[in-house]
């Protein structure tokens, strides 16, 4: 990456743009909700089901202006959710402002891993245990989701919950290429513990991205 761009990119006024596309919200609180989504590539946080792993190299993805990227977004829809890769490595603050003075809102999917920048509407952490989340996440999460791949993923979880604030949502969800073994554990735990909702990744059973 040439010195100029990369301090654009240090800036937050180009980001690494993976890919931007209009669906319906398939996860959490906000599912069956028609929104705009910016994936931005670059993750070290190094999930070994990821399913998008080729997110991770910030150098696959062109850096685009943040101009440009608010320009087409708000075409499609009046909400915004902007994931990843972990998009908080990168500096948020221009990003937001601009989808904002658009009118526009905006909602983030992040590990909680880096800094919280950027203004946002909706917060949805869903932590990993190799890089854990920043305190002003916890603060600041409206909903906590955290991915059961094993039975351990539930001792973790309510270690998780344990810290975030008490308007925070609480979700479970399947690692999809578990789902089978694991979905039939997260029922009769959310029984067992009502605090908890059940998260599904309804896109993939709609087949849209």
């Amino acid at each position: 990456m040439k010195n100029d761009v990369k301090e654009l990119v240090d800036k937050g006024l180009m980001l690494p743009l993976m890919e931007e596309f209009y669906t319906i919200q398939g996860e959490g609180y906000h599912k069956g909700t028609a929104a705009y989504f910016i994936r931005i590539g670059g993750c070290d946080v190094g999930c070994h089901w990821c399913d998008v792993k080729e997110s991770w190299n910030p150098d696959l993805h062109p850096p685009t202006e943040t101009a440009k990227i608010v320009k087409n977004a708000k075409k499609y829809s009046d909400t915004i959710v902007v994931t990843g890769g972990e998009p908080l490595t990168w500096d948020m603050t221009e990003l937001t402002f601009q989808l904002k003075k658009e009118g526009l809102q905006v909602h983030i999917e992040t590990s909680g891993a880096y800094n919280l920048t950027g203004t946002w509407d909706w917060i949805c952490l869903s932590p990993k245990k190799q890089k854990l989340p920043k305190q002003d996440l916890y603060n600041k999460a409206n909903e906590l989701k955290v991915i059961v791949y094993n039975k351990d993923d539930f001792r973790f979880a309510e270690e998780q919950a344990s810290e975030v604030n008490n308007e925070c949502i609480l979700y479970l969800q399947p690692e999809w290429s578990k789902r089978e073994k694991v979905m039939p554990e997260i029922v009769d735990y959310v029984m067992k513990h009502p605090k908890w909702k059940v998260s599904l990744q309804t896109h993939k059973y709609l087949n849209i991205p």
